[in-house]
């Protein structure tokens, strides 16, 4: 028997509404007020956000182009950002999407959503190789993987295949349509999300948690953890992992059209030092990956602002890391 998975009950009309528009505008702006595109759609705001309604609500809503520009944070990366009122529908969008799909995940899925983050999962990772090593009196190993170039090779058509199990809703699906097929990363293939649209973030998870419930409920996984396209396996069972990886690399690619990254994927101790999420994890301690570490100090020797000092200071309290703080705070002469 095919068990029938949870149905979205909200409607096309709760996403476009013009409350919900405006709801979503509220919050778009939040940090972004200062830009000269948002003060131009602000300018006629209301007279906007009707077109937009209007163009939605009869279909002629067609999503435009992405501008394109180059970050290193903290390797080399392609953010495509859309026009204000694109970015808008995104919002509205995620508005209604999220709160749904949030009660779908996994517990230890923690890339952008609410109460998660970076901290929780290198925390949970902390939780996890205690009891695994059953307080370090056995050997933990650990499956470390990585997909490779996960943003780029999201397949179109297996990602709407899977919104479609959810929602039932034709015109939720075909604005939804209209959003992935905006961007793609190979002309000649229906595959890549836009590193910068918001939507982008729900729409992984959403792909990914396909591939977490495969982990938890086919390979019954029990310590598990995932951050976007990093995830770690704990195991006292070395061998057990071994067998796990060809299982794990089969299914990323009969099912999700994904490959495992060949030169980051490893089983190691971890005693010998886990590197995931910027610092290297041991079983009573982590240290901040040197890596982080040097780009830490480059961005303050560029920019010294206090805020920007105080936020490294905030991720340094989460690891072992007294002498750097300390280094940062006696430099910059932080009381």
């Amino acid at each position: 028997m095919i068990k029938t998975k949870i149905q979205l009950s909200h409607t096309f009309e709760d996403i476009i509404s013009l409350e919900n528009l405006l709801e979503a505008w509220q919050e778009f702006i939040c940090d972004k007020k200062n830009r000269i595109d948002t003060q131009e759609f602000q300018l006629r705001l209301m007279d906007n956000l009707i077109a937009l309604h209007y163009d939605l609500a009869t279909g002629n809503y067609r999503h435009g182009g992405y501008q394109s520009f180059n970050i290193n944070d903290p390797k080399p990366r392609i953010i495509h950002k859309a026009s204000v009122r694109d970015r808008l529908v995104h919002h509205a969008i995620y508005r209604i999407l999220y709160p749904f799909f949030d009660r779908t995940f996994i517990a230890d899925s923690y890339s952008c959503r609410d109460n998660k983050g970076t901290h929780k999962a290198i925390s949970r990772l902390s939780k996890f190789a205690y009891i695994v090593s059953k307080n370090n009196s056995r050997t933990c190993w650990i499956l470390k993987g990585d997909i490779r170039k996960f943003f780029t090779n999201i397949d179109h058509d297996i990602l709407k295949f899977t919104l479609a199990e959810h929602i039932p809703n034709g015109k939720i699906l075909r604005l939804l349509d209209e959003v992935i097929d905006s961007f793609c990363s190979r002309p000649e293939d229906k595959v890549g999300l836009p590193l910068g649209n918001l939507t982008s973030q729900l729409l992984v998870n959403i792909f990914m948690n396909e591939f977490d419930q495969f982990i938890k409920h086919k390979l019954k996984v029990k310590y598990y953890i995932r951050y976007a396209d990093d995830f770690v396996i704990l195991s006292e069972d070395k061998k057990h992992l071994e067998k796990m990886v060809i299982l794990i690399a089969d299914y990323l690619s009969e099912n999700l059209k994904l490959t495992l990254h060949p030169n980051k994927l490893f089983i190691k101790t971890l005693n010998s030092g886990i590197d995931f999420l910027g610092w290297v994890n041991y079983f009573d301690h982590r240290v901040l990956r040197t890596s982080t570490k040097r780009r830490m100090f480059r961005r303050i020797d560029k920019n010294s602002k206090l805020e920007l000092i105080n936020s490294y200071l905030g991720l340094l309290s989460h690891g072992n890391s007294y002498k750097l703080q300390n280094k940062i705070a006696s430099l910059h002469h932080i009381c």
